[in-house]
C-alpha cells in the first residue's frame, strides 16, 4: 500500500470512530467524549477511563491502547486486522469500549 492509500484508509478509520461516538451519544446514555488531535483520538468514558487510537505512519499501522492492553493493526485489503492475528479493529474497539463503559457499545466502519 502506498503512503497515500494508507493515509486515506487511516483517515476514514478515524472519521468512522468520531461518527460512531456521536451516534452512541445520541442513542445511549454512555456519555463518551472523544477528542481528536491530528492522527490521534482519545475516547474518555464516564468513569474517566480512556481508549487512545493513533496512527503510526512510518509503519502504516493504527495503534490502540485500552485497559486490556496495547494493540497494533494493519490494513489487509479489506479491514484493519491485529498484527498478531487476534481480530479486527472495530470488533476490538467495541469490546474494549463496552468493557470500560460497563454497557454494550458498537463501533463500526
Amino acid at each position: 500500500m502506498t503512503d497515500t492509500e494508507y493515509l486515506d484508509r487511516a483517515e476514514a478509520l478515524l472519521v468512522a470512530i468520531e461518527l460512531a461516538c456521536d451516534r452512541i451519544n445520541e442513542l445511549t446514555d454512555a456519555d463518551i467524549d472523544n477528542q481528536r488531535v491530528g492522527g490521534m483520538i482519545t475516547i474518555t468514558f464516564a468513569n474517566h477511563s480512556q481508549i487512545v487510537v493513533n496512527l503510526q505512519k512510518p509503519l502504516q499501522e493504527v495503534w490502540m491502547a485500552a485497559r486490556a492492553g496495547g494493540f497494533h493493526y494493519r490494513y489487509d485489503g479489506q479491514a484493519w486486522m491485529d498484527t498478531k492475528g487476534q481480530g479486527e479493529f472495530f470488533a476490538h474497539l467495541s469490546r474494549y469500549a463496552s468493557e470500560q463503559s460497563g454497557q454494550s457499545l458498537t463501533f463500526s466502519s
